[in-house]
């Protein structure tokens, strides 16, 4: 069951049993704190949730395991809830640059091993990554990237794993119809490699020498991004 506090009143234990437990603190619930906070959730991780606004902690109120309405900037805050005891903290704050490097200043400074910090701009990008935060992201580039990257051709769904290579799902094109993986001389050709498949109705394999594709199949496409992408194109 989700506690809420409004900073104190048994918080620092429950927050430590949450840190024993090898969970994740969240800090910023805002939409995408808060869409990740529930996503961690549901795979079943348990979540301490911070921040500073009353509304959005009370609307979280028994949906995290515990949320907390709490300065981050602070470190006794952090200090008394236990955040220096987790092994992975988020620092969701997009709305507020400044408490977001200032959180991220402090956490550093209680040498949290591991930080994932959100940046809405380039500049607040660099400076998070000069501070020393080991993960910087930028949800709304990344996703423009992806979205840019379905919207220009055949792929059903793009993820790049670092720039230049990526994997891309799609339809089998035509000549890969009804003959073995290994014999089609895919890698030689395009130089990408199908790593997985799915039939309709059925479940997801891992593709080798001997799988053979039909229309209507589904498959993941590993490899540079243009090739990856050309070979998405064809039919």
């Amino acid at each position: 069951m989700a506690r809420f506090s409004l900073f104190g009143g048994g918080a620092a234990d429950t927050s430590r049993r949450i840190a024993e437990a090898d969970s994740v603190a969240v800090i910023g619930l805002g939409r995408f704190g808060s869409s990740l906070a529930l996503e961690l959730m549901r795979a079943g991780t348990e979540v301490l949730g911070i921040d500073a606004d009353e509304e959005i902690v009370q609307a979280l109120n028994g949906v995290l395991t515990q949320v907390v309405r709490a300065d981050s900037t602070k470190a006794e805050a952090l200090k008394q809830l236990a955040v220096d005891e987790f092994d992975r903290v988020v620092v969701a704050i997009g709305s507020d640059i400044t408490a977001s490097i200032l959180t991220c200043s402090v956490l550093l400074g209680m040498k949290t091993p591991i930080i994932w910090a959100k940046a809405v701009t380039e500049q607040h990008a660099l400076i998070l990554e000069q501070l020393g935060v080991h993960h910087v992201i930028r949800p709304e580039a990344e996703m423009g990237k992806r979205v840019a990257h379905l919207v220009r051709g055949a792929a059903l769904d793009y993820i790049e794993i670092e720039p230049g290579y990526a994997i891309v799902k799609s339809a089998p094109p035509a000549r890969l119809h009804g003959v073995p993986l290994g014999q089609t001389g895919l890698r030689r050709e395009y130089g990408v490699t199908v790593a997985a498949y799915k039939h309709p109705g059925q479940e997801w394999h891992n593709a080798d020498a001997d799988t053979v594709l039909a229309e209507g199949d589904t498959i993941l496409i590993v490899g540079p991004t243009r090739k990856a992408e050309g070979f998405a194109q064809l039919r």
